[in-house]
């Protein structure tokens, strides 16, 4: 079991709090891992095993378990017998309907600390906000980081070379912890993945949305997978439907993001004025939960590199807390702006300086914002390392596990 530390040490101080602590993400991302992992803090803490109740609703064992009300009478079974407090693990709680009802009810009644994970953001947001509003703490559980993958393998302390090499494996591999359980091929981790991906579909999309255009909902995914790293909204996309003689109504495109940002699939990125210091509403990006999702459905194709190497960064600026939004600067485009109380980072992400002119296009958007915050330029590049006005350039592999920026 990998200790995803970065997770528990978000986790930790809210233990024992009057919140609900609510873990959410893609199917198979590591949420139960780190549901065992809080059990496991518990017993360090001296929290008797009987006093500690885990429940996967995903699991036969409590298929009975279908409503608010039974899951009530069970839990009020266990806290009427308990000589102290009990620590509540619900483990994919979307499954039973109503679930808040119960919740709110443990939090109001009992001496309890309660944790649940759930693979809809829609559903654990909306429901939460009307039942809990103020007294839950929620945190984004994602596939594991580069640096998850190097610890994960036991390749923490490898040479730069063989760095680089494991980063094009997690490239081409991506961050679902079950595929690295086993020496797969890419086909089989591709399949496996495929197989997430059509979970993930079905029951936390077409059938949490009721949609009944799954063709249309499959070429959405398509469209925006094919096109990640570029500017996109919901009108391009029903734009190139109208070109291809399929009229599509845009407000049905923008119910479909949203369905698929809700299954932890997709991420919007809005754009940010840098000189203005203000969202934009046009233009934005999308970017996937993890690559392998993108190769499962589409193919690996060494065309997307740009693309992914961008999605790559972007999730590693949300795990180390930075809110990452895509960043206007005059008629300059900087791929990144990421904003962390009262820290800034900018970065560009390219596939390889080819070329000055490819130096200077990178370059340029960074080198005409006038603070002192950190930029940087990174790529896949093993020889270009210049430094240019303050401005760092570094290899992804190298940027992924530098933890001073």
């Amino acid at each position: 079991m990998v200790e995803r530390e970065l997770y528990m040490q978000q986790i930790r101080p809210f233990i024992n709090r009057p919140f609900i602590k609510v873990i959410a993400g893609i199917r198979r991302c590591g949420k139960s891992v780190v549901l065992q992992l809080i059990a496991e803090e518990l017993k360090r803490q001296q929290v008797a095993k009987e006093q500690i109740v885990y429940m996967n609703f995903e699991s036969f064992e409590w298929i009975d378990i279908t409503d608010a009300r039974a899951l009530h009478g069970y839990i009020r079974n266990i806290v009427e017998k308990s000589k102290g407090k009990v620590y509540i693990l619900l483990d994919e709680i979307q499954e039973v309907k109503d679930w808040e009802k119960a919740v709110n009810s443990f939090m109001a009644d009992w001496d309890v600390d309660v944790y649940v994970t759930g693979s809809n953001s829609r559903l654990l947001s909306s429901e939460l906000s009307t039942y809990l509003a103020g007294r839950y703490v929620s945190f984004h559980i994602m596939p594991l980081s580069f640096h998850e993958y190097l610890l994960f393998h036991g390749l923490l302390s490898c040479e730069k070379g063989a760095l680089r090499d494991e980063f094009q494996k997690y490239l081409r591999m991506g961050g679902f912890p079950a595929i690295h359980t086993g020496n797969y091929d890419y086909e089989a981790i591709y399949k496996l993945v495929y197989d997430i991906y059509s979970s993930v579909i079905l029951r936390d999309t077409i059938q949490r949305h009721r949609i009944r255009n799954v063709e249309l909902l499959e070429r959405v995914v398509k469209f925006v997978f094919d096109n990640i790293g570029n500017r996109l909204n919901a009108k391009n996309i029903a734009d190139y439907f109208k070109s291809q003689q399929r009229k599509t109504d845009i407000n049905t495109i923008y119910n479909y993001l949203g369905a698929l940002q809700d299954a932890f699939i997709i991420q919007r990125v809005p754009r940010y004025d840098i000189k203005g210091k203000e969202l934009l509403q046009t233009n934005e990006k999308y970017f996937i939960s993890d690559l392998s999702l993108m190769y499962a459905v589409m193919g690996y194709k060494d065309r997307m590199i740009s693309g992914a190497l961008e999605n790559i960064v972007y999730w590693e600026m949300k795990r180390r807390g930075y809110d990452a939004f895509v960043g206007k600067q005059d008629n300059r485009e900087v791929d990144f702006i990421g904003i962390r109380r009262d820290e800034r980072i900018y970065v560009q992400v390219t596939y390889r300086m080819e070329s000055d002119a490819t130096a200077e296009r990178e370059f340029a958007p960074l080198l005409s914002i006038n603070d002192h915050y950190p930029k940087f330029v990174v790529s896949m590049d093993d020889i270009w390392q210049d430094n240019i006005n303050g401005i760092k350039h570094k290899h992804i592999a190298d940027f992924l596990t530098d933890n001073n920026w």
